[in-house]
């Protein structure tokens, strides 16, 4: 069994089309989705192609997905219950118009599909045994740590689950790292990668790969800003042609980590 771990692609689908090419070449059985298909500039047709695959595909939560579907309950409810952050306050206006403009796209084909994922799940996996797939940690979709995160404070989340290993996402940076017992792996990001540009995933067999897929940069970026995304110029350079560094990055998260 070889497993394809994709996450965070944030509708970024110049991205997702080179990784599925890589995941064909790969001879992947089954593809696991992280969280965080969306938001991003081209969420419908993200959405419709993992959507379409012939291969036998799971998804699970991110902040991304919860945000949205909280966005598209407000017409029924009159308010928001969810913002997809660490404090659990609102974020920025630009991010809002983001989520606005995300959930929209979305209504109202997508949100029964959204609406049926789970925040976890667990497999089976020849040579690995038992491997836990989550958005960030087990108990949250929000929470931050990167490699650098101290493992006393890491140990009471992973320590009790009694699983081989941790599949998670959200900080867009991969690592491969023990947590006392516990492998956990970070697939890093498919669509808004932290360092080198390109998208990143992992391939579960006997053993867990980094993999990293390139493609045609500005030929995605001309994609991207061809759409109605509202940032979608910022988008093109900060997340395909240059995005921000590792070191940048891990610096931010610093001070957003669990304490």
């Amino acid at each position: 069994m070889r497993i394809a771990a994709l996450y965070d692609i944030h509708g970024n689908l110049p991205a997702l089309e080179a990784v599925l090419e890589d995941v064909r070449g790969a001879d992947v059985d089954q593809i696991v989705v992280g969280g965080d298909v969306v938001p991003g500039p081209m969420p419908r047709e993200t959405l419709r192609r993992l959507l379409d695959l012939d291969l036998p595909i799971y998804f699970i939560y991110g902040n991304g997905e919860l945000a949205i579907l909280a966005q598209m309950a407000e017409a029924r409810t009159g308010s928001v219950t969810y913002w997809g952050t660490t404090s659990g306050a609102p974020p920025p206006e630009n991010i809002l118009e983001i989520y606005r403009w995300t959930a929209a796209q979305l209504q109202p084909e997508f949100e029964p599909a959204l609406a049926r994922w789970p925040k976890t799940l667990r497999l089976e996996i020849d040579g690995l045994g038992q491997v836990l797939f989550c958005h960030s940690t087990p108990r949250s979709e929000t929470e931050v740590f990167t490699r650098l995160t101290a493992e006393d404070r890491l140990l009471p989340l992973f320590e009790p689950l009694q699983v081989a290993v941790v599949v998670c996402g959200h900080t867009h940076m991969q690592f491969d790292r023990m947590i006392g017992s516990t492998r956990v792996v970070n697939a890093g990001s498919v669509g808004m990668p932290f360092g080198e540009p390109g998208a990143n995933w992992l391939l579960l067999e006997p053993d867990v790969q980094l993999r990293h897929s390139s493609y045609d940069f500005a030929k995605a970026a001309e994609r991207i800003r061809a759409s109605s995304y509202p940032q979608a110029q910022d988008f093109a350079a900060r997340n395909v042609l240059q995005p921000p560094s590792e070191k940048e990055m891990l610096e931010a998260f610093r001070k957003a980590e669990l304490k």
